[in-house]
């Protein structure tokens, strides 16, 4: 029997294990070769299945690569989200927001999650249904850095602005950064483009930040170095 036939029948468990796999193999080669260069035989030989079955779940190339970089995704927005619910200050659940985007996670395979958003960026531009799978995660992120600010306003922490125009800029801002950042451009640190963008949130926002608190900055890096 093959590969396909024997996932035709398996149970929902083991179908959601193998389709998992996949997405886990296509990330890793995506990262590796990117996109223009992956095939889906390439997913396939990682995993030791044969690339009809890839195929059967995912149809396409495309279709594989949006499901991988959503089953990230979702992974890295739902982790992120537990350590900022565990921060007492919304000013310290920005930070996280801002440490988890830019500062450098420890993880060996770190450098190749950049070049895969930068891939996955390349294609949006290209591919209707990756764009659309692009508006989701822009959008999921804006409203958590509204939600952030004005539960801040709330508390008596931040200014009173409007946090709607203030979340595309900074979601806006972070995306810029870290395209720098993977591109290694030799002014644009990980370090200083977590300064320069907490600096600017905290000028909007009218609370104190001080980018020489090294102490509280490590504690920073720990935080987002818990990563996929």
């Amino acid at each position: 029997m093959t590969d396909q036939a024997q996932d035709v029948h398996a149970e929902p468990g083991i179908a959601d294990q193998r389709r998992g796999q996949m997405l886990q193999a296509a990330l890793g080669v995506i990262s590796e070769r990117g996109f223009a260069d992956t095939r889906i035989a390439d997913v396939a030989e990682r995993i030791g299945i044969s690339p009809a079955l890839v195929i059967y779940y995912f149809k396409t190339k495309e279709k594989l690569l949006t499901e991988a970089i959503r089953h990230y995704e979702d992974s890295w927005y739902a982790d992120g989200k537990r350590r900022m619910d565990k921060l007492a200050t919304a000013a310290e659940r920005l930070e996280e927001f801002v440490a988890m985007n830019l500062l450098p996670d420890q993880e060996p395979e770190a450098e190749s999650t950049w070049r895969l958003w930068l891939d996955f960026w390349a294609q949006a531009a290209r591919n209707p249904e990756v764009a659309n799978v692009r508006q989701e995660f822009d959008l999921r992120w804006r409203e958590l850095v509204i939600s952030v600010v004005v539960a801040g306003q709330e508390a008596g922490e931040f200014a009173d602005i409007d946090p709607h125009p203030f979340s595309i800029f900074v979601n806006a801002l972070v995306d810029g950064l870290a395209i720098q950042i993977a591109l290694e451009d030799p002014v644009v640190d990980p370090i200083s483009a977590y300064e320069l963008c907490m600096l600017y949130i905290a000028d909007r926002l009218g609370f104190q930040w001080t980018p020489s608190d090294r102490e509280r900055l490590a504690a920073v890096v720990g935080r987002a170095a818990v990563q996929l």
